[in-house]
């Protein structure tokens, strides 16, 4: 294991200056590292992995050393980034890519083709894969410049790193917001014995639904993060009645899927958005997106209603007000952390489905 710290110590003696990053559980503790040495390595949280990919490639061309983690269902993200602007161009800096195992009940489902074809898929980039060695930071600090100068990424295992706590300064404190979970329940009460649709994003979110809404017709998306409103979309669309609850980092991941939604305001869409202000299922850290007003962007986007809600009993309200709606509405509910939920079995996974060929 590396010790994560003088790993960070050394990135900044070689020069690195920004991280551009989509949290994953597997960087956490460098992700930390590099935000508790934020004045010397600049932590760069991105809304999705192509963006990611973009910032780093200006910062590159323009003479700066960034490097990029994401996580390998992410990968995907940046394949038209990768094809069509750093090959061509010939623009190179190091790419950091968890490698994610599956273990079926241990791993989320989304996982479990790049489990094996992860390597395939960097080849058909361009590129080579190489382990991120986890013994000896010399070694891996040479890996990680070799990817400046060839073809080559970085693949991260799990359990690299050494444990990194934030410093306090650098740690959330939401202790004056509800838990999600209540929000959830009060969701489950007001939609149980219907036929409406609860799409739930992946990570934390659609673990907390499976948990505490065993009432309502729930659609678990395990990956696709960003694409939950879209999926919604979709389906009011055909002429369900749905409700997606999504998150402030997903939110920003696919603004495409709420532009478009504004388009078509007379459907039975409900899109809430827990702002809850961190990556919880990653590591806790925060998204740093306070200078965002998601409800300002929901309605420039042409959503016709628009909820602002902090406490169960304006939930509540908005629940009753929204119940016959139909039209699209936007809620953003200010929300604090649960505990770690178990994940769905992936049975239940797959089976959830089904809610889509209910009737309206």
């Amino acid at each position: 294991m590396l010790y994560t710290d003088q790993f960070v110590v050394e990135l900044i003696k070689q020069g690195y200056t920004h991280l551009c990053v989509v949290p994953c559980s597997f960087a956490k503790n460098l992700i930390n590292a590099s935000i508790n040495y934020q004045d010397k390595l600049e932590y760069l949280p991105c809304a999705s992995e192509a963006v990611a990919c973009s910032i780093a490639a200006g910062l590159s061309m323009s003479g700066k050393k960034p490097i990029v983690i994401v996580q390998s269902s992410g990968l995907t993200n940046m394949g038209s980034c990768i094809t069509s602007l750093l090959n061509p161009y010939e623009i190179l800096f190091p790419i950091i890519v968890s490698w994610r195992t599956y273990t079926e009940g241990d791993s989320e489902i989304q996982h479990r083709h790049l489990s094996t074809k992860l390597p395939s898929l960097i080849e058909a980039y361009g590129y080579k894969s190489i382990i991120l060695n986890k013994n000896q930071i010399e070694v891996a600090i040479s890996q990680i410049d070799s990817c400046s100068k060839e073809k080559f990424i970085c693949l991260l295992e799990e359990n690299t790193f050494s444990d990194v706590s934030l410093y306090k300064e650098n740690r959330l404190d939401l202790s004056r917001f509800q838990k999600r979970s209540i929000f959830l329940k009060e969701l489950n009460k007001s939609h149980k014995d219907t036929q409406a649709l609860i799409i739930g994003t992946t990570g934390n979110t659609a673990r907390e639904m499976h948990h505490y809404m065993p009432s309502t017709n729930n659609f678990y998306m395990a990956g696709n993060m960003g694409g939950a409103l879209s999926v919604g979309l979709g389906a009011a669309m055909a002429g369900k009645k749905v409700v997606v609850c999504g998150g402030d980092a997903e939110f920003v991941m696919h603004l495409g899927g709420l532009t478009t939604s504004g388009r078509y305001r007379n459907l039975k869409l409900a899109y809430i958005i827990f702002d809850n202000e961190s990556n919880k299922s990653t590591g806790g850290q925060n998204t740093y997106q306070d200078h965002l007003n998601y409800l300002d962007i929901a309605r420039a986007s042409g959503i016709p209603n628009i909820y602002e809600i902090s406490t169960i009993d304006e939930f509540r309200i908005y629940l009753e007000e929204t119940q016959d709606l139909e039209e699209i509405s936007v809620a953003r509910v200010k929300c604090s952390y649960d505990s770690m939920s178990p994940r769905p079995s992936m049975g239940d996974i797959i089976d959830s489905k089904r809610i889509f060929l209910s009737d309206s």
